[in-house]
């Protein structure tokens, strides 16, 4: 008589056995109920890091889309600078390739330079923007940020400027005041006589149209919107000259095409730059702020996992029994430590089902309702909340990593002290 030679089984055989048997294990009652309370609490720990990772992100994620949308009432979607120097000529064929460009809607021309504020008695430094009013107010949306007044450059009769609320603020501004506004500019390439200081500036005399507010500094204290004629006559630019080049985009073009196109075209004496380039500094430490964040409630997370090693270590002594079954049945090391990792694997699953599931619910509710308000003084009066994809697949692979490593340990545990076979 012949022997029965023991067929293979197949790896999809092996792994779905172990995922039953750990699934048995998962939900059927223990010899020791702190077990399953041990388990219980695991989960419940990986459930509530989870949340707190999501709600983290996706307020973050709020954030973000908040001060992207403020800054494009501002900002062009496309700026061009020299690289090295102050000023260019846009009647270059460079430049007027670019104006020319299928995907270019507003071409907006820009004069930009520091100047001196004086109105009645006060007086302080300013960055002075010089623009068309008609191209900036078709390329932005300045009308949305107006805190007084209105957007006017030039109504015919006389010059006017928009000032930033911290501009106003400090001078003591108000929208179609009497009293001019006074602007003092050095003059282009001249000494400053010593015995008469005042004869080195060009002085111009502005009238106030308007403020507006961003909630943002770098903006609201410094910036006043003049023409872009009276701009070039204070610093003494010549038609065509200009310090920067701002682009409106037509719709649906892909504006990372366009802009390696318009790169390309313009040589590496230029730069382009989109909204989140002109605001480097400042989304670069937003984003920073946001993984610091996830790093700590990681570092947290993997704490609450730890209950894992120990809910695992229990259930392995609990089941002795079954071990030396499955071993007298022909199972070997490697398929029982599989058993027990998926085990310690599902109660990671799980907490980070029910985790993902509040978490993405609170920030849904958040994002509509603003259950959780900031009070008066601030931009908005509630936290913004945006729930992404992305995020929710970091967190997911995150608790999951997480719950596989913490599970690693007792798995070790069962090859070391198991009997030999």
């Amino acid at each position: 008589m012949q022997p029965v030679q023991q067929q293979p089984v197949s790896r999809s055989s092996r792994f779905r056995f172990s995922l039953r048997i750990a699934r048995r294990y998962l939900f059927s009652k223990k010899s020791h109920n702190a077990i399953n309370v041990i388990s219980g609490i695991s989960s419940a720990g990986v459930a509530v890091g989870t949340m707190a990772l999501v709600i983290a992100l996706s307020i973050f994620a709020g954030f973000e889309q908040l001060f992207t949308g403020l800054f494009s009432a501002f900002d062009p979607e496309l700026k061009i600078t020299l690289v090295e120097g102050k000023y260019f000529n846009v009647d270059s064929t460079e430049l007027q390739q670019v104006r020319n460009h299928p995907s270019v809607a507003v071409f907006s021309e820009v004069v930009q330079e520091n100047a001196l504020l004086r109105f009645r008695d006060k007086q302080m430094p300013a960055l002075i923007k010089g623009v068309s009013q008609k191209e900036f107010h078709t390329m932005t949306r300045i009308d949305s940020i107006m805190f007084e007044g209105e957007f006017i450059l030039n109504d015919g009769a006389f010059e006017r400027a928009v000032a930033g609320l911290g501009v106003a603020s400090t001078l003591g501004l108000g929208s179609y005041f009497i009293d001019p506004l006074y602007i003092y500019a050095p003059k282009r390439n001249e000494r400053i006589n010593l015995l008469r200081p005042e004869t080195g500036f060009v002085e111009s005399a502005v009238y106030m149209a308007g403020i507006f507010s961003l909630q943002q500094n770098e903006y609201d204290n410094q910036y006043v919107l003049v023409s872009l004629q009276l701009a070039r006559d204070l610093f003494d630019y010549a038609p065509g000259e200009v310090s920067a080049v701002e682009l409106q985009l037509k719709p649906g073009v892909e504006l990372k095409q366009v802009k390696e196109e318009l790169a390309a075209l313009l040589g590496p004496g230029y730069t382009v730059k989109d909204r989140f380039e002109q605001q480097e500094s400042y989304f670069t430490i937003m984003r920073i702020e946001k993984w610091i964040t996830y790093l700590i409630l990681s570092f947290i997370l993997l704490i609450a996992s730890f209950n894992i090693i120990g809910a695992l270590s229990m259930l392995i002594i609990d089941k002795k029994a079954d071990i030396l079954t499955l071993r007298n049945l022909g199972a070997d090391r490697k398929l029982i430590q599989q058993i027990f990792l998926f085990e310690g694997w599902m109660i990671s699953a799980v907490g980070a089902f029910v985790g993902l599931v509040l978490g993405t619910v609170f920030s849904l509710v958040q994002e509509h309702w603003g259950i959780i308000r900031l009070g008066q003084g601030y931009i908005i009066d509630k936290y913004p909340a945006v729930t992404q994809f992305s995020d929710l697949l970091i967190v997911l692979v995150t608790v999951l990593l997480m719950g596989f490593l913490a599970a690693l340990y007792p798995v070790h545990y069962i090859k070391t002290n198991s009997p030999a076979q």
